[in-house]
């Protein structure tokens, strides 16, 4: 298992973080994110009261938190409890204390606006395009972006009606369209962009949405005129869609060429929209 270790500064004060690269999660250290927010003496012996407490009342972070190997103070590395971030926002909300209570309010207003969400939907696609445009995208990025979120929910309420499975069946098929039409995995294309938990859409230029927009809508479609019964048929018509657009892709590379396929990240394309608005 290939990890990448790291320390962050969180408010000034240095959490001990590894990166699993199998699970693609990042895992804090419990102790040290409790020694930020409380500012204990001894942060160990607050998780371990905490700890206590939350079994006592039924909480799975406190029976399925993980331990891991990490660089001590002294230069030596021990085993510590660690949790992924939605633990870590978990535990946050069990922790009384003054710098706990912006994170516990921000918790609350994304929850509030998962809620306003659902009710119209209309709302996540403003908030997703002024998050867009506060990172620097351009208008016409942030409009094929916006249009790619609307072809993969199509692509996923056909699944859903196929008996596909959320999570794992999911990223199976979701692997055979981009290998299919990229000639990568998710996984390969997110590491030459040099991506971790990042979202591989949002760093996909112009061009990568088309096409990926293009093997998820050609999935769509096939999948409902062969209505498949088996996940077995579902993965066959995920490698047909994306092998429409990977051919796409080759005569596109073949007019220009250059790969389609770029390394390029968020940062780039963005840099190159405020490149592209200055000339």
């Amino acid at each position: 298992m290939k990890k990448e270790t790291a320390i962050k500064l969180f408010q000034d004060h240095r959490v001990r973080v590894e990166w699993d690269d199998d699970q693609e999660k990042w895992f804090f250290s419990v102790v040290d994110i409790i020694g930020v927010l409380t500012e204990s003496t001894n942060p160990r012996k607050y998780w371990s009261v905490l700890k206590t407490r939350l079994k006592k009342e039924g909480s799975e972070l406190a029976t399925n938190c993980s331990q891991l190997k990490m660089l001590s103070s002294d230069g030596k590395y021990y085993r510590t409890d660690v949790a992924d971030t939605e633990q870590i926002l978990r535990l946050i909300q069990s922790i009384p204390s003054p710098k706990a209570e912006p994170f516990k309010t921000w918790l609350a207003k994304v929850g509030y606006e998962r809620i306003e969400e659902t009710e119209d939907p209309e709302k996540a696609f403003d908030r997703a395009m002024d998050t867009y445009m506060k990172k620097g995208y351009s208008a016409s990025w942030i409009n094929q972006r916006l249009k790619s979120i609307e072809v993969r929910k199509d692509l996923t309420d056909e699944w859903d009606l196929r008996g596909v499975k959320k999570g794992m069946e999911y990223a199976i098929l979701t692997d055979e369209i981009t290998k299919a039409w990229a000639g990568l995995t998710s996984k390969e294309y997110k590491g030459l962009k040099d991506l971790k938990k990042e979202n591989l859409r949002d760093n996909m230029t112009n061009l990568e949405l088309v096409l990926n927009m293009l093997a998820e809508a050609t999935t769509t479609e096939i999948s409902k005129e062969k209505k498949p019964k088996l996940f077995s048929e579902s993965k066959k018509i995920a490698k047909q869609g994306g092998t429409i657009a990977g051919n796409t892709r080759k005569e596109i590379e073949e007019k220009t060429g250059k790969s389609v396929i770029s390394s390029s990240n968020a940062k780039g394309i963005s840099q190159k929209s405020k490149d592209d608005n200055l000339e």
